[in-house]
This record gives C-alpha cells, sequence and structure tokens, in this order.
C-alpha cells in the first residue's frame, strides 16, 4: 500500500493543528510554511477534511483552520478516507478471470489485507501521535 503524498500532508497538517490546539484557530499559511507545503494545494487538502468534519473553517480576517472533534476521536483511517476515499477498493479479478480458483483466492487474500489495514489505521487516534 502506497501513502499518495495528499494524504501525507493532511496527515501533517491534523498533526499541527493538534499540537497547537490551544491557538484555537491556526493560519492555514503557519502549516504551509512549517512543512514547505504549497498554499493553494493545503487548502484544497484541508476543505476535504473540513466536508469530512475533520476540521473546522472560520473565514475571515480571523479566520483559520481548528479540529472539528477531540483528538481521541479522529483516526488516521478518517484522515485518509477524508483525502483519499473509501479504503475499500476491490480488485474486481472475477471481470477478467471468472470461475479462475486462483483469482478468486487473490481476491479474498487482498480483501483480508484491505480490511486488516482499515482496522490498523482505525485504532489509531490522533491523541495517541501527539
Amino acid at each position: 500500500m502506497r501513502m499518495n503524498r495528499s494524504t501525507g500532508y493532511a496527515l501533517l497538517a491534523v498533526g499541527y493543528l493538534a499540537q497547537h490546539k490551544d491557538e484555537k484557530i491556526v493560519l492555514s499559511q503557519s502549516i504551509s510554511k512549517e512543512y514547505k507545503i504549497p498554499l493553494e494545494y493545503l487548502l484544497k487538502i484541508m476543505q476535504q477534511m473540513v466536508r469530512a468534519n475533520i476540521l473546522r473553517s472560520k473565514r475571515g480576517p480571523r479566520g483559520g483552520f481548528s479540529l472539528a472533534r477531540p483528538t481521541t476521536k479522529i483516526t488516521m483511517l478518517d484522515v485518509i478516507e477524508a483525502v483519499d476515499g473509501p479504503m475499500d477498493n476491490p480488485l474486481d479479478l472475477a471481470e477478467q478471470a471468472p470461475k479462475n480458483k486462483f483469482a478468486d483466492k487473490v481476491e479474498r487474500a487482498y480483501g483480508q489485507v484491505i480490511a486488516q489495514s482499515r482496522n490498523a489505521f482505525k485504532r489509531i487516534k490522533l491523541s495517541n501521535l501527539v
């Protein structure tokens, strides 16, 4: 499994917000500068997390971002799926190799690995990482 750059940036941003939660509202420019993430790219990622109810955004001169939930209620899976979409993509080998025992076994093994990965990411709370 390979995590894309957007997901990595999302995890960094959420971690930054968790580490600075006393500030109430954090400017996206602060995160962008800290981790050298292009600001426009970061803003798109952060808006995805707002839609997933991981972050809150506040507009205006005193605007910025904050966590929408306590760090104990945000998992790595939440962040990953907010940016990448559901982590459940099947291989769909049955379409290409119908009634093939090998393809069936590969599909089942892959499904088990994905389920185990989802469960592992779901167990990791943001509060355990900061």
